[in-house]
C-alpha cells in the first residue's frame, strides 16, 4: 500500500496478490487514516506501507518533509508489524498531472484534485514495484 501524503488529502493505492501493477484506492483526509486502516486490515492483507519522500530537486528535504515524517511515525506507532518505507516522490504530481490529461476523462472530471492524489499514490507504489523486481 502506498500513500501520496497531504495536509489535506491523502491519496492511496493498493498492488495485486502477485504485486505486479499498482491500483488507486481512494483518497482521504490524513485525519481518517488510522481508523481507516483498522477496517481495510480486517478484510485485506498489507506487507508494507510504502510512503512518498518529498524532497526538492536537489535531493534536500522539502517543506512538507517533517509532516510525512510524522505521518510515518504514526503509521509505526498504530501497525507496528507493517514495514514502511519511504519512496522519492519527485515528479509524481506532475506525473500524475500528465496521465490525467492524457486519459480522456471529461474536463470537470480532470480537474479532481483527489485524482491527482490518488494516481500519484499509484505511480509511487508502482515506482517501488519496478524497482523491487529489478532488484537482485
Amino acid at each position: 500500500m502506498s500513500f501520496d501524503f497531504g495536509t489535506k488529502r491523502l491519496g492511496i493505492a493498493v498492488t495485486d496478490p502477485l504485486q505486479m501493477i499498482a491500483t488507486g484506492l481512494t483518497t482521504i483526509h490524513p485525519k481518517d487514516i488510522i481508523e481507516f486502516l483498522k477496517k481495510y486490515l480486517q478484510t485485506e492483507q498489507i506487507e508494507k506501507f510504502i510512503v512518498g519522500e518529498p524532497k526538492q530537486m536537489d535531493g534536500s528535504a522539502s517543506q512538507s518533509a517533517p509532516q510525512v515524517k510524522g505521518f510515518v511515525t504514526i503509521l509505526k506507532k498504530h501497525f507496528p508489524e507493517i514495514e514502511v518505507e519511504m519512496l522519492d516522490e519527485r515528479f509524481t504530481s506532475k506525473m500524475a498531472s500528465a496521465t490525467i490529461a492524457q486519459s480522456g476523462l471529461k474536463k470537470l472530471d480532470r480537474q479532481k484534485k483527489e485524482l491527482v492524489d490518488t494516481i500519484s499514490a499509484v505511480i509511487i507504489l508502482q515506482s517501488y514495484l519496478e524497482k523491487k523486481n529489478f532488484t537482485f
